[in-house]
């Protein structure tokens, strides 16, 4: 039932953008103990111990707070209102409707050749240099931002709350906080986000091997290419530079027939990304409408078994 709701929410209010959001206060609670923990002048060792021990404090926190509310509501003795409002945490934790928004917006503008709005767009999504990007790259960068979200953003937040309820899937969303915030391989958080970034490739393991296999199930009931996909997640699938990152996108890349990765700028910086699937397609803006509509097969699935595995626990 709080599978439901948090869908139910998350169709209604998508991801709203206001100050006290619980992502928003974890990366204030993050960005205000760093500044605490963080001294440039420390070893390496210290700054990883100092990362770990942020990273614990910000963990136990939030899951601190969101299982006394939940202990709280249960005192209320009435189910609806608690698997509503278990329902509201979860769905803060998952983002199915702001990832299509923003794919189909971006979707928009180059069905209406407006490239340089598109290149602006796919910019707040990814972390890669934008501005010079043609038409099939920002369609390349935009798949490949849905197919990896789908996970983090997705299924790595359902399957936590079916293993430990509302608290283990905010816990789960404050650790990828910390790893969007400091998990970079770069000269400053290089070792004191080391824990924080393992940590998130961890907790990812296995929700993007099960999204794999999601995603060729959903792209035979969608009539893609479900056995490319199959082919192309056992060839590619560890190529990528994450553990865990290219089991999305060499499914989605194998179902549509296209070729994700290549080659991206960061700060001017151009490195090479291994390439995922074949292009047996041109790169278009139909791929992110085909990207979208598998991403929210896989959260329905992903969504039915998560409350099918809640209900045979209860």
């Amino acid at each position: 039932m709080a599978v439901i709701w948090a869908l139910l929410f998350d169709t209604l209010l998508g991801d709203p953008r206001v100050k006290i959001h619980p992502v928003a206060l974890i990366g204030s609670l993050i960005a205000w103990l760093e500044r605490i923990f963080y001294r440039s002048a420390a070893g390496k060792k210290e700054q990883f111990l100092a990362g770990m021990v942020l990273s614990i404090i910000v963990l136990l926190a939030v899951y601190d707070i969101v299982y006394a509310v939940m202990l709280g509501i249960s005192y209320i003795d009435n189910a609806y209102v608690s698997y509503a409002a278990e329902g509201f945490i979860l769905f803060w934790t998952i983002c199915p409707r702001s990832l299509a928004q923003a794919a189909n917006e971006i979707r928009h503008y180059l069905l209406h050749h407006r490239l340089r709005i598109a290149r602006a767009k796919v910019g707040w999504i990814v972390g890669r240099d934008t501005e010079k990007l043609s038409e099939g790259e920002v369609v390349r960068a935009t798949v490949e931002t849905v197919a990896e979200n789908t996970i983090d953003g997705i299924l790595s937040p359902l399957f936590f709350f079916a293993l430990g309820g509302a608290p283990l899937a905010a816990c789960y969303r404050a650790a990828n906080t910390l790893d969007s915030m400091i998990g970079y391989k770069n000269d400053k958080y290089l070792y004191f986000g080391r824990f924080a970034a393992r940590l998130d490739d961890v907790l990812n393991y296995i929700p993007a091997r099960i999204g794999a296999l999601l995603y060729i199930l959903m792209a035979a009931l969608l009539r893609y290419d479900w056995k490319g996909a199959w082919r192309i997640v056992r060839r590619d699938a560890s190529k990528h530079p994450s553990p865990n990152g290219g089991y999305a996108e060499a499914a989605v890349a194998g179902a549509l027939g296209i070729r994700l990765g290549g080659y991206n700028s960061y700060f001017g910086k151009v490195s090479f990304r291994a390439y995922m699937g074949d292009p047996r397609h041109e790169l278009g803006p139909g791929h992110i409408r085909q990207a979208v509509h598998l991403m929210y097969a896989v959260a329905l699935s992903a969504a039915a078994l998560t409350a099918w595995c809640c209900w045979q626990v209860a």
